[in-house]
């Protein structure tokens, strides 16, 4: 595994030019471009809010303010799960190039999301001054939360990328997967409204809780994250790049037939 990661950052700069071309290629022909890593998440930050603070009355303060802390992070998992998923079966032309490190797509789908999350953080960072959160110490820890989420992310899209090529229901599951995790997850809704009885269960079950409840413990709440949670989430996410990677080495060799 170590090798394998050494040889791709070999390849630093062709992942860097597929990384821009693949940012480019997602807008191109559209009128308002770049501008939609704004809109789309200001638009379902909209409904949320509209029927979590107005329909269910929901009284927490500041609360568009708090949707956003959860629904980057999600946005940046979610897209590059899905576009990871189809990454090699939509990159066959390449792997039926000799040369071509197959490993780089999945890590392209991650890396072009990370970037779209990044360049709409203007955003989030707006939504907490309007709402009078205050910045504190520790958004220092928000680079460690960056670097868990992406080998999380990259070891789940190195597995799935790897069965999607076999089993071609895998992008029709995940759909419905993530729509499942998506509300299990307390992104529309604090921590604190899950029975304590049952925190744990979702915690152990769902590696997202705690990487988004962490997320808004240094923008929103301003306060360290659990280091129970954070641990536990840094062995995950570990344990699933290595299974992730593995599983990918094994099925590499059929990529080029079944592309």
């Amino acid at each position: 595994m170590l090798t394998g990661i050494l040889e791709i950052f070999k390849y630093r700069t062709l992942i860097q030019t597929l990384v821009l071309r693949e940012l480019k290629s997602r807008y191109r022909g559209s009128v308002l471009g770049f501008l939609w890593s704004f809109l789309n998440p200001l638009f379902l930050m909209g409904v949320y809010t509209l029927v979590f603070s107005i329909y269910l009355r929901n009284p927490m303060e500041g609360y568009p303010a708090f949707l956003f802390c959860g629904l980057f992070p999600w946005l940046w998992f979610s897209t590059s799960i899905m576009h990871g998923a189809a990454s090699i079966r939509g990159g066959g032309h390449l792997i039926k190039k000799v040369v071509f490190p197959a490993e780089i797509l999945p890590i392209v789908a991650v890396l072009s999301n990370m970037l779209n999350f990044l360049l709409s953080l203007p955003i989030l960072f707006l939504f907490l001054l309007i709402f009078k959160i205050p910045i504190s110490l520790p958004i220092l820890l928000f680079p460690i939360l960056l670097v868990i989420q992406f080998i999380l992310t990259t070891g789940l899209t190195f597995f799935l990328s790897a069965l999607n090529v076999h089993l071609k229901d895998i992008e029709q599951i995940l759909n419905n997967l993530l729509m499942l995790t998506f509300f299990l997850t307390p992104i529309l809704y604090p921590a604190t409204f899950i029975p304590e009885k049952y925190r744990d269960f979702f915690l152990i079950l769902n590696p997202l809780f705690p990487l988004v409840t962490s997320y808004q413990d240094i923008l929103f709440n301003g306060r360290l994250p659990n280091v129970i949670g954070l641990s536990y989430l840094f062995f995950i996410s570990i344990l699933v790049f290595f299974i992730g990677y593995s599983v990918f080495n094994k099925f590499r060799d059929t990529f080029a037939e079944e592309v």
